[in-house]
């Protein structure tokens, strides 16, 4: 089994949509700059396959790879407080 469908199978639908949101805001950010991958990852230094990973949000990915993806294109992220659906 590929390392991200395990990972997926152990998260939230919540984390799952916030991981989507990181890729789309990454991909957007990407070709608003007018980049491709093969540059954006030569710009980080990994295999154009991760940027594509990245991009389609996908689970297994390594946290710093993403958050240097972000940074590239100056966006940032930071960590909320889960929703806490039904409770007080």
């Amino acid at each position: 089994m590929a390392q991200g469908k395990r990972i997926s199978s152990e998260l939230g639908e919540h984390t799952l949509q916030a991981i989507r949101a990181l890729g789309a805001a990454a991909k957007a950010a990407r070709l608003r700059a007018g980049e491709g991958q093969a540059a954006a990852a030569e710009r980080l230094g990994v295999h154009v396959q991760t940027i594509g990973r990245i991009e389609a949000g996908e689970p297994g990915v390594a946290i710093g790879h993403v958050l240097g993806l972000l940074a590239l294109y100056g966006l940032t992220a930071a960590a909320q407080p889960a929703a806490t659906e039904g409770l007080p």
